[in-house]
């Protein structure tokens, strides 16, 4: 197979969208430059990990390294889509980097932290080329929104939520230029107007605010992507049916900003080739405005059938699981959910990085309807370079006694049924509304505290049914204290890390966790209560669907004490060679 660099993909895109758009791009890009000194790049640089993915594809069949090809392109397409949702200057930063190859050092920043703004080692966000400072609407809203601007039209406007805050379209200011914008690109592209119906009159008569669909506003990206999807199932129909009818329904899902298809035939099929590929725009962990706008995706990855086949068992205990939760109204879970350990050829957008695992839809009516499928990066989960760094954390954040108690597969195994905890407890309130709506920006740190909290209350649960032992339970609950260690205080914008911080406080005020003689003490009798009780509140959260009692409970436990936290994270600092990762990838032609 041969690779492809992503920026000879990138490069096929320049004069989409009309001449005038092309120009203004390329004014955008002459106009960049570096403004990081060299010793500012280097401060980052230097603690930042480089691995190389290199993935053995020789049992791939020759259709399958067609296939290979032909989504590798699609992943330069929706990465270029990512950049473009992160920042209004992603795209053009881009360029500006794929015409100056010389600056590598701007270039391996760009790489690792998806963008031209690079999170420094004190936690701030800081742009490294000349480009508009990073604003919480991202390029998802119009320039200037905030959240009670936003707010305050939609209490005036309701009927306008659906559409303005669905997870897959662009909020525009309904300006006489931009309407005019819009309504040129759906000329262009008349397959989506078909997919849309209605959507040319909203568009030229909707006030203050317009509703791009996702196809709309990303359709120079979306539209090519749709014909590598389709050559990509044409090369793979004979030996992998199966995988090639989830990539045409996925194509046209990309058209239509409706996924159920895609989503149902990805989750539902038993793929018998060697492929598997995350495809889309799922996740809203970008979208600190109001956490519910999704970002672009593509993974593609190679199955490790026998230790898919291992784990593939483990999870027909969620209905045991399912049922112990500390909440009523439970429910019936599909047991048949496809569990697979992979070895990552290459991801792109928002799946770029150290990306651990995934488990989707997150669409209740769909994991409801259809199940869940759940996606191990072995690649990562098992890398000896990050678990090492990981370990070296913990042993400087913990007392003497617990040096050692972490290893790599009970971080595997947690991860594992973190993902599962997605599928388990509440997945609507009570009164039947889905929680990105109801939690808004609360809603993704409490989900992912919930498949914390979940895979931890599941590690006690399997051992007292007899199915893990003692030292893969301690493996698990190790994985769980460094899960919840920071080293820096978090921005209210960082959901993983503010979930984490909770936990971390949570765990010292039951008594889990100790601080003494600077550094912490786990008593492991007090983990099963600790880990209960703030599972109990995180899903009574969850069904009530309150967003102001959600930010009261992230409020009252997000306190960082400088004489506590501090000092661990100082410790953690210290102990540290790399805080930072830039995953370069063999089959994009990347350097190691």
């Amino acid at each position: 197979m041969r690779p492809l660099p992503l920026t000879a993909a990138l490069l096929l895109l320049s004069g989409c969208g009309g001449a005038q758009a092309h120009d203004e791009h390329a004014r955008a890009v002459s106009a960049l430059t570096p403004t990081w000194t060299e010793s500012e790049s280097d401060a980052v640089l230097s603690r930042t990990m480089r691995i190389h993915v290199a993935p053995d594809l020789s049992q791939l069949t020759e259709g399958e390294r067609a296939a290979v090809g032909e989504l590798l392109a699609a992943g330069a397409l929706l990465d270029r889509a990512y950049l473009r949702q992160r920042h209004p200057e992603g795209a053009a930063a881009l360029d500006f980097l794929v015409a100056h190859p010389e600056l590598s050092r701007e270039r391996d920043l760009f790489r690792a932290m998806e963008g031209p703004i690079a999170t420094t080692l004190e936690n701030d966000r800081v742009a490294f080329l000349s480009v508009g400072q990073e604003t919480p609407g991202r390029a998802m809203y119009p320039e200037g929104t905030t959240r009670e601007s936003l707010e305050a039209f939609l209490e005036a406007h309701p009927e306008r939520r659906a559409d303005l805050l669905d997870d897959r379209t662009v909020v525009w200011a309904a300006t006489p230029e931009r309407r005019a914008e819009a309504l040129a690109a759906l000329s262009r592209e008349p397959v989506i107007e078909a997919l849309h119906p209605g959507l040319r009159e909203r568009l030229s008569h909707d006030e203050t605010f317009l509703a791009l669909p996702y196809s709309l506003a990303f359709a120079e990206e979306l539209v090519p992507v749709t014909r590598h999807l389709y050559a990509a199932a044409s090369a793979v129909e004979e030996g992998d049916p199966s995988f090639a009818r989830y990539l045409r329904l996925r194509a046209r899902d990309l058209l239509a900003d409706d996924y159920e298809g895609g989503d149902a035939a990805w989750v539902t099929s038993d793929f018998t080739g060697h492929l598997n590929a995350q495809i889309g725009a799922y996740e809203t962990y970008d979208d600190p405005l109001f956490g519910v706008k999704s970002f672009f995706a593509l993974s593609l990855l190679v199955r490790d059938r026998a230790q898919s086949a291992e784990l593939a068992s483990a999870v027909s205990a969620m209905q045991g699981v399912e049922d112990a939760l500390p909440y009523e109204s439970h429910r019936r879970v599909r047991t048949d959910t496809h569990v697979g350990v992979y070895e990552i050829i290459a991801d792109f957008g928002q799946a770029r990085g150290t990306n651990t695992a995934t488990i989707l839809p997150n669409e209740a009516y769909l994991s409801r309807q259809y199940g869940r499928t759940i996606l191990l990066r072995a690649t990562i989960l098992l890398s000896p370079e990050l678990f090492a760094e990981s370990a070296r954390s913990f042993d400087a954040a913990v007392a003497p006694a617990h040096h050692g108690e972490l290893r790599i597969e009970g971080n595997f195994h947690r991860t594992l049924w973190h993902e599962v905890g997605h599928y388990l407890g509440v997945d609507r309130t009570a009164d039947g509304r889905d929680l990105d709506v109801a939690l808004s920006d609360t809603a993704d740190l409490l989900e992912e505290m919930k498949a914390d909290l979940v895979s931890l209350f599941a590690a006690r649960w399997m051992r007292s049914a007899g199915l893990v032992d003692d030292a893969r339970l301690a493996a698990i609950e190790a994985a769980g204290i460094r899960r919840v260690l920071l080293k820096n205080q978090p921005r209210r914008e960082q959901p993983y890390q503010t979930m984490q911080l909770i936990q971390w406080n949570w765990f010292l005020d039951h008594g889990l966790l100790a601080f003494d003689g600077g550094a912490l003490v786990i008593d492991r009798s007090r983990y099963g209560e600790a880990v209960e009780s703030l599972l109990r509140e995180v899903l009574a959260l969850q069904r009530a669907g309150d967003r102001d009692r959600a930010e009261t409970f992230v409020t009252r436990w997000t306190t960082w004490q400088p004489e506590l936290h501090g000092v661990i994270a100082q410790r953690m600092r210290e102990s540290e060679r790399s805080r930072f990762a830039l995953v370069t990838y063999e089959a994009l032609g990347e350097a190691p």
